[in-house]
């Protein structure tokens, strides 16, 4: 049943990550969002690679050294609802930086899961890059709703109307333009407000444009006002040329379109020079969805994945009601190194969490204590005394949490969509120290808990095979050994290019000929089986050729190049 109390709170939240392709200008924009909603006092704090200050949702050492975002951040922030009375009280963000190097994608993706709703960034002089059409195929999957931010109209760009039609060719999805832009680089004069008709005119960090303009813009009548001959001189006849143009092709913002992740409001800005950004953070919590419900399998079925063919048993689960429900998305360990802890990043679903509560744990199926859990800032928190669906909460782990947990007050549930994909690159890792063989076995350990890694234990040898999804992930796995488990090793190539999780075929066959099957297949591939961190076992191929012939030879045996998080 629906809690009106819970349904106050929980209108008051919106979640959302940032994703775009590398260097499209998100980590920038994250900061800058942070500072309008007056989390940090200072803009401008990224800077070039090499110098002393970095991003704030960059915490991690490689990412500050490289200037590159190789994991997620956290931080939570408020910001008034536009043209809400001065004394309600302001809208909850939670806001989610993401890598958008291709190497993290699995990372991305379960964060994708835990949001309501993603702010797509575009680099003007680009436009739409490959990995930016990935994860809005990913935004598809779960219909999740998309705001676009075309960035560094600072610099010289792609025509507007062009990264228009780029938009809506390349994504499949229609947008809507809510500012339009005046001009790009040297000429870029501003942007229109065409929801509110206001003109903001661009000045840069450095003092270069000469004009003053009031923080929330210049009122005009519509394009056609006097006002924007004198205020964008040779540039205001292209400008009106293009809203009449936008006017005949354009189509009319529909809410329920944006909703279903149909229509993608558009907004234009520099983010390197805060300008659009405010615009931005107006339109994102006035369009945003607050936290929506959420499917979760129930029962048994949580645990134990009924027959194929077989129905699974769900149900809806509400925001506003009174069970507390949420879901472990990310793990994270070493955050503050000088107390090497572990942190459970958990979405919370339904109900509302207090501090020092104990919470179900229903893979394991008996209560767990809670602990201070804390609210983020990049790598600072503050212990959060109570929390509400739609927040992100951080959760002292030793363990006993993993990618994919469902915790509740007492019912059996699990929320699903929580992947780990197939690795494609495999490394051997050879210790260079026998001493260091136990922090070996706990960084690897770790980090393969936070999904950062793949790590299968052979069944021959009992020997360590890493895998990643890509050379980068790689990198970032011998940086973190090194700085944070102290572990020098040599990672020697080894005969694998591919791997898949395997369980047997049940429907219509008796559990003595599953097990026979079973047995059969180990036998014979003995030297390519290994379990992962989770106890779960895989095949280890040399090529896809391979892979097909042993598919081919036990057809009994289902071969899965994902694997749900239970």
């Amino acid at each position: 049943m629906a809690n009106p109390e819970l349904g106050t709170m929980v209108a008051r939240r919106r979640t959302f990550a940032i994703v775009s392709h590398p260097d499209a200008g998100k980590t920038t924009l994250t900061e800058k969002l942070l500072f309008f909603g007056g989390a940090i006092q200072t803009v401008g704090a990224v800077r070039a690679r090499r110098a002393s200050r970095h991003a704030v949702s960059d915490w991690m050492q490689m990412e500050q050294e490289r200037g590159i975002s190789v994991t997620t951040s956290v931080m939570t922030f408020q910001f008034p609802m536009p043209g809400a009375p001065a004394s309600d009280p302001p809208i909850d963000i939670n806001l989610l930086d993401t890598p958008g190097h291709a190497d993290f994608g699995e990372d991305t993706y379960r964060v994708l899961t835990a949001v309501d709703c993603a702010l797509m960034v575009i680099d003007g002089a680009k436009g739409v890059e490959s990995r930016t059409q990935k994860l809005i195929e990913i935004c598809r999957l779960r219909d999740t709703p998309v705001i676009t931010f075309i960035n560094k109209l600072d610099r010289e760009c792609l025509d507007p109307l062009e990264l228009l039609d780029d938009v809506e060719s390349k994504l499949g999805i229609t947008c809507v333009p809510m500012t339009w832009p005046i001009g790009m680089g040297k000429g870029f004069r501003g942007v229109y407000d065409l929801v509110n008709n206001r003109l903001h005119l661009f000045r840069a960090l450095d003092g270069t444009k000469d004009t003053e303009a009031p923080a929330d813009g210049i009122a005009v009548s519509g394009v056609g006002d006097p006002q924007l001959d004198a205020l964008l001189g040779d540039h205001v006849d292209q400008f009106r040329a293009d809203i009449e143009l936008l006017e005949g092709a354009a189509p009319a913002y529909d809410h329920e379109a944006f909703l279903a992740g149909k229509q993608s409001p558009l907004l234009f800005g520099s983010a390197m020079n805060n300008f659009g950004v405010r615009e931005l953070l107006q339109t994102y919590v006035r369009l945003a969805p607050p936290p929506q419900n959420r499917s979760a399998v129930t029962g048994s079925a949580a645990n134990n994945p009924p027959p194929p063919g077989e129905p699974v048993p769900s149900r809806e689960v509400e925001t506003t009601e009174d069970h507390f429900t949420g879901f472990v998305f990310k793990i994270q360990a070493n955050m503050d190194p000088k107390h090497r802890d572990r942190m459970a990043f958990l979405r919370i679903c339904s109900g509302r969490f207090d501090r020092g509560m104990k919470a179900y744990h229903c893979r394991l199926q008996r209560e767990v204590n809670l602990g201070n859990a804390t609210m983020f800032f990049a790598k600072n928190r503050e212990i959060v005394e109570n929390a509400y669906a739609g927040d992100i909460i951080g959760i002292p782990n030793h363990g006993i949490l993993k990618i994919g947990d469902t915790l509740t007050d007492g019912e059996l549930l699990r929320f699903t969509g929580i992947p780990s994909f197939a690795p494609e690159i495999f490394r051997r890792v050879q210790l260079k120290s026998p001493l260091k063989a136990k922090a070996l076995a706990k960084g690897l350990g770790q980090l393969a808990e936070e999904g950062a890694i793949q790590v299968f234990k052979m069944i021959l040898g009992g020997e360590f095979i890493v895998g990643v999804v890509g050379q980068l992930q790689l990198e970032v796995m011998k940086h973190r050994l090194l700085a944070e488990y102290s572990v020098d090793a040599d990672y020697e190539a080894v005969d694998f290019s591919t791997a898949r999780w395997v369980t047997a075929l049940t429907e219509d066959r008796r559990k003595e000929d599953v097990r026979k099957n079973m047995e059969k297949f180990r036998r014979r591939n003995e030297a390519n089986l290994g379990h992962d961190a989770h106890g779960d076992l895989a095949h280890l191929a040399p090529n896809k050729w391979n892979l097909a012939k042993v598919e081919e030879r036990f057809p009994d045996v289902r071969f899965q190049a994902t694997r749900e998080h239970t």
